[in-house]
């Protein structure tokens, strides 16, 4: 079937004068998640992140170094497996005429990935919707959220944007990206799979009003309810016809999700500032009432999370495979009435599939779990006040000692993040390496960053902050971002503990607060490696679990929870 649709693609190359073409992960919205999935059509990759060359002759897939494993096991078979950060697509494409659609590509995405621009080769209609188009159809209209969730108006909020378009004298901005309108309108939707974002762009006039490009019936409920005040709502495919007829000098735009299309229809008439997304940086610090709301989030998300941890180490009598282990997450989930879907593709890997950093089982892959097994599960859901991510390794027997010793070493890399002095190290590249330090000591690594930011009842994976060897921005009281250290040994475990935490301020000194709560497999720790104040943290924070979700068990469940304190 994929060899079919390459074929089909390439007799497109011909009448488009063209030697190959790109496809992206991303739809025209740049989001994490999408219906439209254009990479998985034509090459099987379903990661989160990627991008295919197509050519006459050869297949190319680049993705970064969490994918390397499962895009060869997907994708092998018709593509050269490339990790992008040690080559680059444009050294692939040298004296070839290659096609892209202008509306799926940032100009500073192509600047990166293929250096020379000349030899691209814009292309109006996408051809992957040519030879294979998804129907989507999804006519759920957005939804509001009120201010006692929020903490803070949509009125608010774009008075801040305003006053960051003054610092720059600009006459207007184009919100690009629809996680940033869905954060400034307290508005979601169902527009994509994982995440309540509602598909949709906006123009702030700095004097002249807000435009917002969506469909009118996904919105017309909640004007009609006079929870928005909106200046005008424009079809997208007006967008062209509304920049032409503004009066103005200066527009700002966000280099990272503004496309190239939309781009251009700017620069014909204004002057550019490229800046990123004020919203950006304003939505990762959470207020007050978002911290309450994410707490409570998390301990009806931490019960789900420990009912299922006891079931499965010591109540499951049946052999069950992956699949059956994630649907069974799920079923606790659902338990609770605030849960409404996982934020993510649930990843669920035994053994040699755990080492797959972005497993997700198939029919194809799917493993029997077995008790001499070490079990990954990494999830996450949405509930309608927050936005959880967790993961926890299991094991049903006994291991040895090589595998604990690993395992108490990631721990102890995951109790340095969390116990980080901000004031010291406040920036995530700092962090990182407190987070590796241990496993480093035995020439050991992990190839994926140790925290990303999240949003709040919105996606999962958020900047601009992370605990990374390469990000710089500085951590701030309200951010809420990942603690995840790992340990991935091909073909045989993986090993990831990951909780969420928020910044909290205390006497002027900024903290790492828990947000998860969950129990940490204790089973897999060799606790003489454990120092007196890693024991003291893994106390405390068991008897922090046990003090808030104690009264959502059960008898059995109970009484196994407190042994672990």
């Amino acid at each position: 079937m994929i060899s079919e649709r390459i074929n089909l693609l390439r007799k497109k190359f011909s009448t488009n004068k063209i030697d190959g073409y790109i496809i992206p992960k991303n739809d025209e919205f740049f989001g994490e998640y999408s219906n439209q999935d254009r990479l998985k059509t034509i090459s099987n990759f379903d990661g989160s992140a990627g991008l295919a060359i197509i050519l006459k002759d050869k297949n190319f897939l680049f993705v970064d170094g969490r994918y390397t494993i499962q895009a060869k096991k997907q994708s092998g078979k018709n593509f050269k497996i490339i990790e992008i950060h040690k080559f680059l697509p444009y050294k692939i494409i040298k004296n070839l005429n290659i096609g892209f659609d202008p509306t799926l590509f940032t100009e500073k995405q192509l600047k990166v990935y293929f250096n020379n621009l000349s030899t691209l080769k814009p292309i109006t209609e996408n051809l992957i919707d040519e030879i294979y188009k998804k129907k989507i159809t999804i006519s759920k209209p957005f939804f509001s959220l009120n201010k006692k969730i929020t903490g803070e108006s949509h009125i608010s909020k774009i008075k801040k944007i305003v006053k960051k378009m003054e610092i720059h004298k600009a006459d207007y901005i184009f919100i690009s990206a629809p996680e940033n309108v869905a954060w400034l309108l307290n508005i979601r939707g169902h527009d994509n799979p994982n995440s309540p974002i509602p598909n949709c762009r906006m123009i702030i006039g700095r004097r002249n009003g807000i435009f917002l490009f969506v469909n009118k019936k996904k919105v017309s409920k909640i004007i009609k309810e006079k929870k928005l005040n909106i200046y005008k709502i424009i079809k997208p495919d007006n967008f062209e016809t509304v920049v032409k007829n503004l009066k103005g000098k200066k527009f700002i735009i966000d280099p990272l999700t503004c496309s190239i299309k939309n781009e251009n229809i700017i620069k014909s008439k204004f002057k550019i500032i490229l800046k990123n997304d004020p919203c950006y940086k304003l939505k990762s610090v959470k207020n007050s009432v978002e911290i309450k709301n994410m707490i409570n989030a998390h301990i009806e998300d931490g019960a789900a999370l420990t009912k299922f941890i006891f079931w499965i180490k010591y109540k499951n009598k049946k052999k069950i495979t992956e699949i059956d282990a994630e649907k069974k997450l799920e079923k606790f989930r659902k338990m609770n009435k605030n849960y409404l879907f996982p934020s993510f593709n649930t990843i669920a890997g035994t053994g040699s599939n755990g080492a797959i950093v972005h497993y997700r089982a198939t029919k194809n892959s799917n493993k029997v779990i077995k008790k001499k097994d070490i079990f990954l599960c990494d999830s996450g859901g949405q509930y309608k006040f927050g936005t959880t991510d967790v993961t926890r390794t299991i094991c049903f027997s006994r291991q040895k000692n090589s595998i604990k010793n690993i395992f108490t070493k990631v721990l102890k890399g995951h109790i340095a993040v969390v116990t980080t002095n901000i004031n010291k190290f406040n920036k995530g590249k700092q962090i990182d390496i407190r987070a590796r330090q241990f496993l480093k000591k035995d020439g050991l690594d992990y190839a994926h960053g140790t925290g990303h930011g999240v949003g709040f009842f919105l996606n999962v994976h958020e900047g601009p902050q992370s605990i990374s060897k390469y990000n710089s921005v500085k951590l701030e009281e309200g951010m809420v971002i990942s603690n995840e250290p790992g340990y991935y040994k091909k073909g045989h475990f993986g090993i990831r503990i990951e909780n969420l935490v928020f910044i909290k301020k205390i006497n002027k000194n900024l903290n790492f607060e828990n947000l998860t709560l969950a129990p940490i497999e204790k089973d897999l720790i060799n606790f003489d490696l454990l120092n007196k104040k890693e024991k003291e943290y893994l106390f405390k924070y068991h008897l922090n679990v046990y003090t808030k979700i104690s009264k959502f068990l059960n008898k059995e469940e109970k009484k196994w929870l407190a042994t672990l304190i």
